[in-house]
C-alpha cells in the first residue's frame, strides 16, 4: 500500500471535520441560543444562519463519507461503539432541519412549536456530538468516570457551538442582539476553555504513548508552545469581549476569529495525540485503510469535488456577508 494514501485521506477527513465543527457550530449554537430572545430576535438570529446553515453540514457528510469509504474498518469500531449518539445526533439534525423550513410558513400561532424543535434539535446535535467527541478521546470506556468525562465534554462542546453562534451574531447583528451576544460569548468562553482543558489533561493519561509524545525531552519544550499560544488566545477573546462589553474601541470580528482559533489550536493538539492512530491504541492509518487500488479511485473523486465544496462555501460567505436585516417571509 502507497503510505502517502492513508495519510492524504487522515488529513481530508480531519480537516473536513475542523470546517464542520467551526461552521455548522456557530449555527448550532445559535439554535441553542433561540428561546433567549423575543420573536423579533428569532427572525433576525435565524436570519444570520439562514444562507449557511443547510451548505455548512455537507463537511459532516463529508468527514463521515472519507471515514466509512476509506477506514471501513476504523468507521465501523468507531460508529458501532458510537451507536447511541450518532442517533441522536442524526434525529438532531432532521429535527431542525424541518423545523428551520416549517417555522417558515407555519402561522404565529405554530410557530413557537418549530422554534422548539429548532433549539431541540440544535442542543441534541451539540451533546450528542460532544459526547461522541469525549467517548473518542477515552478509548470508548463506558465505566462511571468514562461517562462522566464524556457528559464534561457533552456540555463543554455545546458551550463552544453557544461560544461560535454568539461571536457570529455580535458579526452580524445590530443593536440590542449584538449586546446580548456579547454576554453570551463571554460567559460561554470560560466553559469552552474547561472542556479544551480537560481533554488536554485527560489525553495524555489515557495512553502511555500519547504521555511519551507529550512529556518527553526535549519535544516537552517544543510542544509547550500549543498550550501557552491556546492561553494567550483565550485571554486574548476575553480581554476583546469585555471591550466590545464596555463599547470601547475593539473590532467585531476579533472574538469570532478567536473563537475559531481556539477550536484549530484544540484539533492540532488532539491530532497530535492522536497520530497515526485512528482508534486509540489500536487501529493506526494504514491498519484500518481500505486497498490502494479503492483509495486511489476514491482520491480521484475527491480532488474533484472538495474544490466545488470549497468553491461554493466561499462564494455563499462572501456574497452573504455583513450584517443582517429584518428578516421577511414574504
Amino acid at each position: 500500500m502507497d503510505v502517502w494514501l492513508p495519510l492524504a485521506f487522515t488529513v481530508l477527513m480531519g480537516l473536513a471535520m475542523l470546517a464542520y465543527v467551526v461552521l455548522d457550530g456557530f449555527d448550532l449554537g445559535i439554535g441553542i441560543l433561540l428561546p433567549n430572545v423575543d420573536d423579533a430576535g428569532k427572525d433576525r438570529m435565524i436570519a444570520a444562519i439562514g444562507p449557511f446553515w443547510d451548505a455548512n453540514e455537507t463537511w459532516l457528510v463529508l468527514g463521515i463519507g472519507l471515514l466509512l469509504v476509506a477506514f471501513p474498518k476504523a468507521h465501523g469500531a468507531i460508529l458501532g461503539a458510537l451507536y447511541l449518539p450518532v442517533t441522536v445526533m442524526l434525529i438532531g439534525l432532521i429535527l431542525r432541519g424541518v423545523a428551520f423550513d416549517f417555522r417558515v410558513k407555519a402561522d404565529d400561532a405554530h410557530r413557537p412549536l418549530w422554534n422548539g424543535a429548532f433549539f431541540a434539535g440544535s442542543l441534541m446535535a451539540a451533546l450528542a456530538q460532544g459526547w461522541m467527541l469525549g467517548s473518542y478521546v477515552i478509548g470508548f470506556r463506558d465505566d462511571a468516570a468514562g461517562l462522566a468525562f464524556s457528559a464534561l465534554i457533552a456540555v463543554c462542546l455545546a458551550a463552544g457551538y453557544v461560544l461560535l453562534g454568539a461571536c457570529w451574531l455580535i458579526m452580524k447583528s445590530e443593536g440590542p442582539l449584538r449586546e446580548q451576544g456579547i454576554r453570551w460569548a463571554w460567559r460561554a468562553l470560560w466553559l469552552t476553555g474547561l472542556g479544551i482543558a480537560a481533554v488536554s489533561v485527560v489525553t495524555p493519561l489515557v495512553s502511555e504513548r500519547i504521555f511519551a509524545k507529550w512529556f518527553s525531552m526535549p519535544a516537552f519544550f517544543f510542544l509547550l508552545k500549543l498550550p501557552l499560544l491556546s492561553a494567550l488566545v483565550f485571554f486574548y477573546a476575553e480581554s476583546r469581549l469585555r471591550r466590545l462589553a464596555r463599547r470601547e474601541r475593539a473590532s467585531d470580528w476579533q472574538p469570532f476569529a478567536s473563537a475559531v482559533a481556539l477550536f484549530l489550536l484544540a484539533f492540532i493538539g488532539l491530532a497530535y495525540s492522536l497520530f497515526p492512530y485512528l482508534v486509540v491504541d489500536e487501529l493506526t492509518v494504514w491498519t484500518a485503510a481500505a486497498s490502494t487500488d479503492a483509495l486511489l479511485i476514491m482520491f480521484v473523486g475527491a480532488a474533484i469535488t472538495l474544490p466545488v465544496i470549497i468553491g461554493y462555501t466561499v462564494f455563499a460567505y462572501r456574497v452573504f456577508w455583513g450584517r443582517d436585516g429584518a428578516l421577511s417571509y414574504e
